[in-house]
């Protein structure tokens, strides 16, 4: 991050920045090339045409040559733009499958970021170089917009609805992190810094743990709420059994179907009348206002851990009699 206040061109630091520059530039150059033409025209035709100026002012006849040219040139351009645009865009939008998921909550008027390992920050991330990173993001409040300039990347993040941001970092080094969303009276304090580590330096950072990781603060908080008494193993509780739910397809009352992925379960610890499974009435009750999404993200992490195989979950996360 440069000692300067402000850059004309921030730092290139992600697997995006070059491609969002050169698009850029490319719509800039466009965009002078076409205003300085027409300003020269303009001005050109204003001073041969003058008023009192001999020439010959004779109306030429349509031309259909002049009319494709016209008429053909900014469809190309357009098109070109259009095209240019989208594959960047679906890049962007289109993680890889070998991410290193990070949490990330934004609140008025701090970005509070939760490492799987159990490392926690606030308005600051730290992240491995080479690595590609996949922020998944919810909102505690209003709409915030994460920002990373030098990562030429910038993502809304909403209440109540996940949206996720992925690069892979190019650069070492520390850099500007804001919230590029009006989000109440404290807005411009809403920044930090997103630091790029080499791997085994981020292997040492990430080892200093300051608490739980997700999944044990999830399983507390299970068991805190009393989720295991109507969650039983054997689906013999008031609700459903949550052993192994997380990627399954589960029919809903008065038809239809959702996946039991981030967001479903999210829906349904904090709004659970949302969608009610077929077969289960409408008991459970709203944790919103008890859970904060934090917390929600924490026992999601739970429910996922413990729908993965025997080899992959963690050695301290079973599921027993008692959850």
């Amino acid at each position: 991050m440069s000692d300067h206040s402000f850059q004309v061109i921030p730092d290139m630091a992600s697997n995006f920045s070059m491609d969002v520059d050169i698009l850029y530039g490319f719509l800039v150059a466009v965009a002078l090339i076409f205003s300085t033409l027409i300003c020269v025209l303009v001005i050109g035709f204003g001073i041969y045409y003058r008023r009192g100026a001999k020439v010959d002012r004779t109306i030429e006849t349509h031309s259909n040559v002049q009319e494709l040219i016209w008429a053909s040139v900014p469809f190309v351009l357009v098109m070109i733009m259009f095209s240019w645009g989208a594959v960047v865009f679906f890049d962007m939008k289109t993680p890889p499958e070998n991410t290193l998921d990070i949490e990330v909550v934004g609140k008025q008027w701090m970005w509070k970021i939760q490492h799987a390992e159990g490392r926690t920050e606030i308005n600051s991330l730290h992240v491995p170089l080479g690595q590609a990173i996949r922020l998944r993001m919810i909102s505690e409040d209003v709409i915030h917009s994460f920002y990373v300039p030098a990562f030429r990347l910038k993502q809304d993040v909403l209440p109540a609805y996940f949206s996720q941001l992925w690069f892979t970092p190019t650069k070492t080094g520390t850099f500007h992190l804001f919230c590029a969303e009006y989000c109440g009276t404290e807005h411009s304090l809403m920044k930090g810094t997103v630091t790029v580590m080499d791997p085994q330096e981020y292997s040492q950072w990430l080892s200093e743990k300051t608490g739980d990781g997700p999944v044990q603060t999830g399983e507390k908080l299970f068991t805190q709420f009393s989720c295991d008494g109507c969650h039983k193993t054997d689906g013999t509780g008031n609700g459903p059994s949550l052993a192994g739910i997380f990627g399954k397809v589960r029919p809903l009352n008065g038809g239809g179907a959702a996946q039991a992925d981030e967001q479903y379960l999210r829906d349904a610890i904090l709004n659970p009348h949302k969608q009610v499974l077929t077969g289960y009435k409408s008991l459970m009750p709203s944790f919103q206002g008890q859970l904060t999404e934090s917390d929600a993200l924490a026992i999601i992490a739970y429910l996922k851990a413990n729908s993965q195989s025997p080899a992959a979950a963690p050695a301290s996360v079973t599921w027993n009699d008692a959850h």
